[in-house]
């Protein structure tokens, strides 16, 4: 069975965002080996000076370089976020900062980066309080993404978002977040 990791970055009991992902989940766990990373359990830091200093002299925490192998080697990425401040939570941004390492998720051909991971897809889970579609300048989260992908090698992206949940009726957001469950599920039957 291919090995599918999910980076789960939500940040409330009641996420919206966490609602489609168990969409997705439902499907996607008939043909993948899931594991789920908490980043807000994990709580890496972001890279300071110090940290850097010690990556550069080959000293990376056992729990960051564990699971950046594991990211290197999984067939599938799907990661579910919030919109927050025009991107996600800061959290997952020092996440991924820890996880870009140097001959693990990326080398270099002496002229420029490599991506060296196996994954091919990525599914992205967001969504958004205010009126701003998957795309729009706005929208960092789907873009610094892609331009991830392009640093490990991920491939494909695909961003699966409900968005100006926060200006329309109750009865509407749910609606909304239904809708978008589903389409979800739809992508999930193909990824």
């Amino acid at each position: 069975m291919e090995k599918l990791i999910i980076i789960d970055s939500c940040m409330r009991e009641e996420s919206r965002t966490r609602v489609i992902l168990e969409a997705a989940k439902e499907v996607l766990s008939a043909r993948y080996d899931i594991e789920t990373i908490d980043v807000n359990a994990i709580g890496l830091p972001p890279l300071t000076p110090e940290t850097l200093k010690e990556r550069t002299l080959g000293r990376v925490p056992e729990e960051a370089l564990s699971i950046a192998g594991r990211l290197a080697s999984a067939d599938r990425i799907v990661i579910a976020a919030p919109f927050w401040d025009m991107s996600f939570p800061a959290i997952l941004k020092a996440f991924f900062e820890n996880m870009s390492l140097y001959n693990v998720t990326f080398t270099d051909d002496g002229t420029t980066c490599t991506g060296i991971c196996r994954c091919s897809k990525v599914l992205y889970i967001t969504t958004r309080g205010m009126n701003i579609p998957t795309g729009d300048f706005r929208d960092q989260g789907s873009s610094y993404l892609q331009a991830l992908s392009s640093l490990w090698g991920l491939g494909e992206v695909i961003t699966v978002a409900a968005w100006n949940l926060d200006y329309m009726p109750l009865e509407k957001v749910a609606e909304k977040v239904r809708e978008t469950a589903e389409l979800a599920r739809k992508i999930s039957e193909e990824f």
